[in-house]
């Protein structure tokens, strides 16, 4: 197939397939309003919260895009936003009981997926797979 071997092509079914287990197994678990693009902001939020600039900064997105993704999510319910103790200036985004949820709920299924990901290749090719991976994406 041409293209196939071509890590661009590779990563994006990667992910798409990640996304597309995990967001449906996500509103099976009562989060079917989240969408992949709320993952910009998810995947990167702790439950102490984070500044948007934190959150842009993690997550490679446009202040712009991360503060609509945000806007999206305080109206699904999903965060809040807080003063930062730190600075009264700034605000922190914070995941309500909803989003705690969502993390917790994701964690759980990511591992399912990774572990599934282990067994099809090897536990040692899957840990090897993941460290390269993100020495080559910088993380």
């Amino acid at each position: 197939m041409l293209g196939m071997s071509d890590i661009g092509v590779l990563s994006a079914h990667l992910l798409s397939s990640f996304q597309k287990e995990l967001f449906t197994r996500l509103a099976e678990a009562g989060h079917e309003h989240l969408r992949p693009r709320h993952g910009a902001i998810m995947a990167y939020l702790t439950a102490e919260g984070a500044r948007a600039s934190e959150l842009s900064e993690r997550s490679g997105q446009h202040k712009q895009v991360v503060g609509t993704l945000i806007d999206e999510l305080e109206r699904l319910g999903y965060v809040t936003r807080l003063p930062d103790p730190a600075d009264r200036r700034a605000k922190l985004v914070v995941p309500t009981e909803l989003g705690r949820d969502q993390i917790v709920q994701a964690a759980k299924i990511i591992k399912d997926i990774e572990a599934r990901f282990a067994r099809q290749v090897g536990a040692e090719r899957f840990a090897a797979f993941k460290e390269v991976f993100a020495e080559i994406a910088g993380r």
